[in-house]
This record gives structure tokens, sequence and C-alpha cells, in this order.
């Protein structure tokens, strides 16, 4: 497929890779901010109500540990951690130039929920985690945490899956 100035993209390439980056990403930060804005709202710290009965429950609950209330008290630890990530983030961005569908969509995903967590550590020393699943014994996280999952998740699968790039001479390397 070539494009108008005529240079070649695979169908998986996205023509404005950057805007679909900060589409995802900004889109991300709000829904996470805004959900757990309302939880902190509505619901008292431990209080559940069912969101869908018997799959998704609403739990209002402080967390100052890690993902799934690891490491408590350790709020300098984590918003360096999440710094690190969006410096890396960043200069893996401004080195390779995604282009990539998959890789831009998990990049923003992972971003957008590293910022989500870290606004509300620097804000409050805590991060709000409201979801919680009814039919399994999970702890409780928030769309950031979920953003950071699913692109991670996505970015591994991609690198465990994906075809493997054309060698110099364009045939598959092994």
């Amino acid at each position: 497929m070539c494009d108008v100035q005529g240079s070649r993209r695979g169908p998986l390439e996205l023509r404005r890779p950057a805007l679909v980056f900060w589409t995802i990403a900004l889109a991300t930060l709000a829904l996470d901010q805004v959900t757990k804005s309302v939880v902190r709202a509505s619901l008292a710290v431990g209080e559940l109500r069912s969101f869908v009965p018997g799959v998704v429950d609403l739990t209002h609950v402080r967390n100052v540990g890690a993902a799934f209330g690891l490491l408590p008290g350790q709020q300098p630890v984590f918003i360096a951690v999440s710094v690190v990530v969006l410096v890396v983030l960043a200069g893996y961005w401004r080195r390779a130039r995604p282009r990539l569908s998959v890789i831009v969509v998990a990049l923003s995903l992972i971003a957008a929920g590293a910022v989500g967590n870290l606004i509300d550590r620097v804000l409050t020393g805590r991060v709000t985690d409201f979801l919680s699943f009814a039919f399994i014994d999970f702890p409780v996280f928030n769309v950031a945490d979920s953003a950071i999952v699913c692109g991670t998740a996505v970015l591994i699968a991609w690198l465990l899956f994906a075809p493997a790039p054309p060698g110099p001479d364009g045939e598959d390397q092994e």
C-alpha cells in the first residue's frame, strides 16, 4: 500500500502514529481520572456496590502500595519507577519512531496508566482502586492498572508471536 508521498507502509503501520498515541493515551487517562473522581465522590472507603451482578463490583479502596497493594508505604519508590517508565517510553519513542499500530497502542496504554497512577500518588499519596471481580478473589484495581496490564500483555504477545522482520536480503530471519 502506498501513501500519497509514495512511501510503502505495511497493513499494520500508521500514517500518524503520534496522533494515535496521544488520542488513546489522553482518552485512557481521562477515563481513569474521571472514574476515580466519581468513586471518591460517591462511595465511602470500603463501600461495595454491585456494578454487573455476579461479575464486577465497585469497591472504594485507598491503595498505598503498588499494584494489588504490594509493598505498602513505598510511595517515593513508586513515583520514581513511574517516572523512569515514562522516560524510557519517551526515549524509545524518540529513538525507534514506532509506526506499527500494535506497538503504538500498547505504549499509549502503558504511558496513560503510569501517568494516571502517578497523578494519584503525587496528589494524594495513594491510588484510588475500585474495580473488583465478584466471581473470583482478585485484588481491587482501576482503569490505569488495566491499561498498564493490557499494554504490557500486547507488547509481550507481539514480541513472542509477531512475524520475524525481513533480513537485509528480504528473506525472513530464523
